[in-house]
């Protein structure tokens, strides 16, 4: 067993590594939490605070009939910083859960710089530390040393992806005489209130103009990489466009249940905003991640009805992802099978979203505190959301392993029927989130730490 005052090194502290390291200190182990910014910035970041979110401010949907809503639920089971921080700093956004961005990492920074367990240590990593326990969380945006080092280190070649970046929108330079407020079906929307969701609509002359025009806008150019495929979630609106005039249409510009809440009139496609900050003064293109380059994306842009005024506080780019083979490499507990001292977590491990960064940084900080104890770590057992996400890391087909946001293909087949009734869509996946839960429940009581 290793003593409490002996340090855990923690590379990274984004989304993964700070979850981790809560996780650590708050089991009284003590936490060295390496971070490169601001010493050296990423292409994406723009502070040097903790799990800065830099991508969407979304944690996606926020209910049980949603995968990702269960796997909040179990985070915040689980004494979770992330989820934590997300609840106090929501704003917003229907059964979605997002968040004022910047406090919400303020807070992250201030908790763990407070905590008497965890030292902040500022500067890029660009060897592994030899001895102890490491927990490389370094994210889709690990410095190209470290890269180098992991690279070695594994003995595999690593993958990667693009990750594509949204435009944000001053609030107050939109034509709201064009757009209009308002959810999906006007869904978890009280009487006399507006949705969500700006909406800025099209007819179809309009809409065919803007895609013939985004097919032919200049976008920024990697050769070195244009074999690497973008992920389905985060896929350019022009690649989108690429595979057909209408995907889009069908996609984030999907027009169904969005009619005008004054006119009843219905639209060709529509390009919804989301609020990007509690006080709703930034607005965020949903689905509009992009590789254009920022002239285009200004062009472009103004081209949708109620944006031709747009004043863009944030245009969309590209950053490169990298995750390895996890499959391969790590065991079901996170840690590298060619030396288990070393632990891996987030993005890099080939789960896919902030939620699930930060779910796999919780439990790779509960498998090295059991680790310390001298117990063999304890892994959730898969009809949980945690659990079928590290049998996805751990227990996929290498040949075929790709990013993942966790979803209910992932989970147990849930049953069809209640006696003779056929259970709907809803009642499934309800009845798999119960089932979740109450396997939690029991797995955590089962748990040394």
């Amino acid at each position: 067993m290793t003593s409490l005052s002996t340090p855990i090194h923690i590379i990274g502290a984004g989304l993964a590594g700070s979850e981790a390291a809560w996780q650590l200190a708050e089991r009284g182990f003590q936490v060295i939490l390496y971070e490169m910014r601001p010493q050296k910035m990423t292409p994406a970041h723009q502070t040097s605070n903790c799990a800065e979110l830099v991508c969407s401010n979304t944690f996606r949907a926020d209910h049980l009939e949603n995968a990702v809503g269960l796997l909040h639920e179990e985070m915040r089971r689980m004494n979770s910083l992330i989820m934590h921080a997300a609840d106090l700093h929501r704003i917003p956004a229907g059964t979605a859960l997002a968040v004022d961005r910047e406090p919400f990492s303020v807070y992250v920074t201030e908790k763990l710089q407070n905590h008497p367990n965890i030292t902040l240590s500022l500067g890029e990593v660009t060897a592994i530390p030899k001895e102890g326990i490491v927990l490389i969380a370094s994210g889709p945006l690990t410095s190209d040393a470290l890269f180098e080092q992991i690279k070695a280190l594994t003995g595999e070649e690593h993958l990667a992806f693009f990750d594509a970046i949204a435009p944000v929108i001053d609030a107050e330079s939109i034509n709201m005489e064009v757009a209009y407020w308002k959810s999906r079906y006007d869904k978890n929307v009280a009487e006399g209130e507006d949705g969500d969701y700006l909406n800025c609509p099209m007819n179809e002359t309009q809409y065919l103009a803007f895609i013939k025009a985004l097919l032919a806008a200049d976008k920024v150019q990697f050769k070195a990489f244009e074999e690497i495929p973008f992920f389905d979630g985060c896929m350019p609106i022009e690649v989108m466009a690429e595979r057909g005039i209408d995907t889009p249409r069908f996609g984030p510009m999907k027009p169904v249940g969005l009619d005008h809440p004054v006119t009843g009139e219905k639209f060709y496609a529509v390009v919804q905003l989301r609020r990007d900050n509690r006080m709703g003064s930034l607005l965020n293109m949903v689905g509009f991640q992009t590789k254009m380059t920022y002239g285009e994306q200004k062009r472009l842009f103004t081209m949708i009805p109620g944006l031709e005024n747009a004043e863009f506080f944030r245009l969309g780019s590209l950053h490169r992802n990298t995750f390895i083979k996890s499959p391969i490499l790590l065991d079901p507990a996170l840690r590298l099978k060619k030396e288990p001292r070393i632990f891996f977590a987030g993005q890099m491990t080939g789960v896919e979203g902030y939620v699930e960064s930060a779910a796999m940084g919780l439990m790779a900080g509960r498998f090295i505190a059991e680790t310390l104890q001298g117990t063999e770590p304890n892994v959730p057992p898969s009809d949980t959301a945690h659990g079928a996400l590290l049998a996805h890391i751990s227990g996929t087909s290498a040949a075929h392993f790709q990013p993942m946001n966790i979803n209910f293909g992932l989970l147990p087949v849930p049953p069809k029927r209640d006696g003779k009734r056929r259970l709907s869509r809803a009642e499934r996946r309800l009845a798999v989130s119960k089932r979740a839960l109450d396997s939690l429940a029991q797995w955590l009581e089962s748990c040394a730490v």
